[in-house]
């Protein structure tokens, strides 16, 4: 296998149910990088695994071009009903959410006869030349993979710890905003503007919330401007933050959201929701790919998001936040490496540094995460600075695995800064 598809741990895993994985030598660890956002219903879902093993024996793949089948059908209506806006909507079904984001952009595009999209500093959108090129953190994303689509233009995002000194939390949104405002003047003006992409809550970059007043912001600018305003979801949707969509927490509603990982408990499978008349701007035949909308992913999608969007496991994800977030600040006020715990719900994570000036602490965080690995806790890192110890477990999970959890992050803490 290539060399450039690195592993973050060296587990070869046999079988997994739950928040648990059993690797090939029989150990059994409790899993809290989650396939990095994916498995919000957990390993293996019962319903998930049926539906699955139902559809395989009837239709594995007929292509949506081709064809279309009934399970694409019930899936599209299903997002359409709980994508935010009150608004008819459409849906277009991808695999990926690098496919997902792309899709959003090129419909963004046909849409206002625009080809500039705005984007922010530490967001993550993929790995497909469209998206690497939207993608920050250049020497992991992008290095040596150039020429990068142009029509670009990146801006800080509002990472609230890291404001200039003697500024509080409020003044530096409006800071932001200003700064934002002036994008629109120093690097492309709104008539050239076709989108602005941005993570609710940035994954990669560490699981920054964006600030309501700044969501605020962006969706006035795309109202006055006829920009549209796309909310990359893919891992931050499908309950992952407590709501359906992390953007709910702010009452903003974008045009169009994106949307992968969770979706299918492990089925490559993606989608862009959003306003009919959006999603309607592509010419026929200009949009989709063989195995978009594959029934098999199709099936397992449906099941999942009638497990996820409901109330008792939408209420049981806030409490397993509660409890989690409780614990890593535990752990924060005791130890002064923790420069923050910060998400929205059970989207969590920890940043670590050296000393009071929020150096970064890569190192610290790459010797935590091995410490947890090797006491049965899976964990990974994030952040723009690689310093961020994140949290991603399945929502399903238990408050005794929870407890269990903490336990190994508070001695592999311990041994990590001896």
């Amino acid at each position: 296998m290539s060399a450039g598809a690195a592993f973050l741990t060296e587990l070869g895993v046999a079988s997994a149910e739950g928040a648990v994985v059993t690797d090939v030598d029989g150990n059994r660890l409790l899993d809290f990088a989650g396939g990095i956002g994916v498995l919000a219903a957990g390993h293996c879902p019962p319903t998930v695994v049926d539906a699955i093993q139902a559809q395989a024996g009837d239709l594995l793949h007929i292509c949506g071009i081709v064809a279309t089948h009934q399970s694409a059908v019930e899936l599209a209506e299903a997002l359409n009903e709980v994508a935010p806006g009150d608004f008819e909507k459409k849906t277009l079904l991808m695999n990926s959410g690098a496919e997902a984001v792309e899709s959003a952009v090129k419909i963004a595009r046909v849409a206002t006869g625009r080809a500039g999209v705005l984007v922010f500093e530490g967001g993550y959108h993929g790995r497909t030349n469209m998206t690497m090129s939207m993608t920050s953190k250049y020497g992991l994303f992008k290095k040596g993979f150039g020429p990068f689509a142009s029509e670009i233009y990146r801006i800080p995002f509002p990472n609230v710890l890291r404001r200039p000194p003697g500024t509080d939390p409020e003044q530096f949104v409006g800071w932001s905003i200003e700064r934002l405002h002036d994008a629109l003047i120093s690097q492309v003006d709104p008539s050239a503007l076709a989108a602005i992409v941005i993570e609710p809550v940035q994954g990669e970059g560490g699981f920054i919330p964006a600030p309501k007043p700044y969501l605020e912001a962006i969706r006035a600018i795309c109202d006055e401007h006829g920009i549209i305003m796309i909310a990359d979801e893919v891992q931050a949707g499908f309950g992952r933050t407590g709501k359906m969509y992390s953007i709910e927490h702010s009452g903003v509603v974008p045009d169009l959201v994106t949307m992968a990982k969770s979706m299918g408990s492990g089925m490559p499978i993606s989608a862009l929701t959003g306003r009919a008349e959006l999603l309607d701007a592509p010419h026929p035949g200009g949009m989709g790919g063989t195995y978009s909308g594959n029934p098999v992913a199709c099936v397992a999608a449906l099941e999942t998001l009638k497990m996820i969007n409901s109330p008792e496991f939408l209420g049981r994800a806030d409490a397993i936040g509660q409890r989690l977030r409780a614990g890593l600040e535990a752990l924060g006020e005791k130890y002064p490496q923790v420069a923050d715990v910060r998400g929205l719900g059970p989207m969590l994570a920890m940043e670590l540094v050296t000393d009071d000036q929020l150096t970064p602490n890569p190192d610290l965080t790459l010797a935590i995460t091995k410490a947890t690995l090797a006491r049965g806790l899976i964990t990974i890192r994030a952040g723009l600075y690689s310093n961020c110890v994140r949290f991603l477990p399945p929502l399903i999970i238990t408050d005794e695995q929870i407890d269990e959890a903490l336990a190994v992050l508070t001695d592999s803490f311990a041994e990590a800064t001896a």
